[in-house]
């Protein structure tokens, strides 16, 4: 943000120094009431333009309101007829013109500034701020022998510069350029101001440079001033936000946890107030905790943390990640289906309003992209009505693709469609989304789904309906929300998962197959893009037979060739898979087959027979082994194959006894790389498919 000058009062038209022109006074019928003008004039060499400092550079105002004086400007008071213009003359400024008068304001408010204590300093500090803040035109030479000079003239008054606009720029600087120490040390000289300037319009924004710029030891000095007052903090109009900043990206667990206390009371603001600095006491903001071994503070505790929380709500302050907090440890506190259950609910359900631009819901938009508000937004989605959840979704309308690719949003969008009994609604508020349905360019619909798959966060809602709860596709954190949400699921919803599940894939699947069938190379390039052809083809209802056939096309050519994807691990392990016919069921230690078959091998083994016992002897060996094995290959490929693998029975000897010895000695196999290398050495598929033939 670029600072503004501040301008002088606009002088009349006019040459300077030429004397005001006087009209002739006409009768007036009424008096004319005596004006007065307060002129502020600024200091032209004082001022600072196009700041570069984070936060420095918002336009700012004079906070002291120095640098100008009071002028009167008279007016005549005309009587009447009896007005003449020798009443207008007396009050004509005699041998002074506009231009003069400005200057002469402008000579009093320097002698006024220079009158103040440090004024010398102050002024000689910014013009060393002014040299400094162009980093990219100062040597590092003179850098550091600027750094230095201002060391010496803000040490010990750092008090002096903070809370004035202009000279709070040069701590800003001064602390970018500091040593370890000079940090600690300007940290020190502030620690009884910090509150202060968190409230001040330009002051906050040092705060939050001491702490991002700052080391451990510099945080851990200036956070726990905030202890004992971080609800007026929060309430304040500029300390708010640097708060919840620090609170959000600086602060240890613990230290959030301390803060995050302060809203169950003021028994706690008290506790904290008087905490030891250097206290080692692990506290917890876990309020079930707390109310568990105190359930006569029950009552106080939630009455105090809703009168923190309503009026933030009512007055649209809802993007703080401490309110997120809070808001989680009230509704989990509370007993599902209570009067105040329901009403809190309610209390985020009133944020939308239709009759407002955009429809309202900014409450439910912040809390998705927190953590603890996303998992707010699930309950609540899982808790809510079929109403309700119509409703909700109709918030995310315009942000689904930006949730999609967010680590807690995504979440919302899961449970937005692992909830609803209406699969068409969370089809066309979801997918219709993500899918780009309403593109018309067919290349960049498929250009936004591959984004898409390619992305950890952004696949979760595509693959989830496929995969499911798989460990590759979720955190166990996120599976804990899953169960807690499906715990609800059962006694809000009435449709049965498996239906939903199907419902879902049968909208997402003619999109996921021809985004298969025109971009396989794209797709296995990535291991991403790999995996999400296995589960396509495997889970996906549907017509897949040019799916199939492109991808088995990419199977054409030497296997031996660097840039084929038999060298490719990912594409090797999805071929196997899709050959294999199912996945891996760790119960039975067998494959499962999908239903219906898939019917992979029969498609791909007509690419690849004539090179199958290069195949055999290549980096992709299970593929081929798989193709023996599976019960979803028929009977007359497995035939044929076995036929072919015995005319080079040779060269399968060969690989299976010297190909991992010379992959070693080339450096090429990765398992020996890692330095697990099969104890009796070559080609573990080639050794498999010998014993199988």
């Amino acid at each position: 943000m670029g600072g503004v000058k501040r301008k002088d009062v606009p002088a009349p038209a006019g040459k300077a120094g030429k004397k005001l022109k006087t009209a002739e006074v006409k009768p007036a019928k009424f008096q004319k009431k005596q004006r007065e003008a307060e002129v502020d004039l600024g200091d032209e060499e004082d001022s600072f333009d196009d700041l570069s400092e984070t936060g420095e550079d918002e336009e700012q105002e004079d906070s002291e309101k120095s640098g100008g004086v009071k002028l009167q400007q008279a007016t005549a008071v005309v009587n009447g007829a009896n007005g003449d213009a020798d009443s207008a003359k007396k009050f004509k400024p005699e041998g002074t013109s506009s231009a003069e008068a400005h200057a002469k304001q402008r000579q009093l408010a320097k002698e006024r500034k220079a009158a103040k204590p440090n004024a010398d300093n102050i002024q000689r500090s910014k013009k060393i701020w002014e040299r400094l803040r162009r980093k990219s035109h100062v040597p590092k030479k003179e850098r550091d022998e600027l750094v230095a000079e201002l060391f010496t003239i803000i040490t010990g008054h750092v008090r002096d510069f903070v809370f004035k606009h202009d000279s709070v720029r040069v701590i800003q600087c001064a602390v970018k350029y500091a040593n370890r120490e000079q940090k600690l040390n300007i940290a020190k000289e502030l620690e009884s101001d910090l509150r202060a300037l968190c409230e001040s319009k330009y002051g906050k924004f040092l705060v939050a440079k001491l702490v991002v710029e700052g080391d451990e030891e510099v945080r851990a000095l200036v956070i726990p001033q905030f202890y004992g007052g971080v609800k007026r903090l929060v309430n304040h109009p500029e300390a708010s936000w640097i708060v919840d900043d620090i609170y959000r990206q600086v602060a240890s667990r613990q230290q959030r946890a301390i803060m995050l206390r302060e809203w169950y009371g003021a028994e706690f603001a008290i506790e904290n107030k008087q905490r030891k600095k250097d206290s080692t006491e692990e506290v917890s903001a876990d309020l079930q905790t707390i109310l568990a071994q105190t359930p006569e503070k029950r009552k106080p505790v939630l009455q105090n943390l809703l009168s923190m929380i309503n009026p933030l709500v009512q007055k649209k302050m809802t993007g703080f990640t401490m309110l997120h907090d809070a808001m989680l440890q009230y509704f989990q506190a509370l007993s599902p289906g209570s009067e105040e259950h329901t009403e809190f609910l309610e209390i985020l359900k009133g944020d939308i309003d239709k009759d407002t631009e955009g429809g309202g819901g900014d409450l439910y938009k912040n809390l998705a992209f927190t953590k603890s508000g996303s998992r707010l937004v699930c309950l609540a989605i899982a808790y809510g009505s079929a109403k309700d959840r119509k409703v909700i979704l109709r918030v995310f309308r315009d942000t689904v693709e930006m949730m999609a690719f967010d680590t807690n949003a995504k979440m919302v969008l899961l449970v937005s469609l692992d909830v609803p009994d209406d699969t068409k609604m969370t089809g066309q508020a979801i997918y219709r989304e993500l899918l780009g349905e309403k593109l018309e360019d067919e290349a960049q619909k498929l250009d936004r789904l591959e984004g898409i798959i390619a992305d950890l966060n952004a696949r979760l809602p595509i693959l989830y309906p496929m995969a499911g709860p798989a460990k590759w596709l979720l955190t166990d954190a996120e599976k804990a929300l899953l169960a807690e949400v499906h715990e609800i699921r059962s006694t809000t919803s009435k449709k049965d998962p498996e239906a939903r599940t199907k419902a879902l894939l049968e909208y997402t699947s003619p999109h996921l197959l021809q985004l298969i069938q025109d971009r396989a190379a794209k797709l296995l390039a990535t291991s991403f893009g790999a995996q999400f052809i296995t589960e396509a083809i495997l889970s996906l209802p549907g017509d897949k037979t040019a799916a199939k056939k492109a991808i088995a096309d990419l199977a054409e050519g030497d296997p031996q060739s660097e840039e084929h994807i038999a060298k490719n691990v990912a594409a090797s392990r999805m071929l196997k898979s899709l050959v294999q016919g199912g996945t891996f069921d760790p119960k039975t230690k067998s494959i499962k087959l999908a239903e219906p078959k898939v019917g992979f091998g029969e498609v791909l083994y007509p690419v690849i027979q004539n090179r199958l016992v290069e195949w055999a002897c290549s980096d992709s060996s299970f593929v081929v082994l798989a193709l023996l094995e599976s019960e979803d290959v028929p009977a007359g490929v497995k035939t044929d194959a076995k036929k072919a693998l015995k005319k080079g029975k040779k060269q399968l000897e060969q690989a299976a006894n010297d190909g991992g010895k010379k992959g070693k000695e080339n450096g090429d196999s990765k398992t020996a790389k890692k330095g697990k290398t099969d104890a009796k050495g070559g080609n573990a598929g080639a050794r498999l498919l010998l014993q199988q033939i």
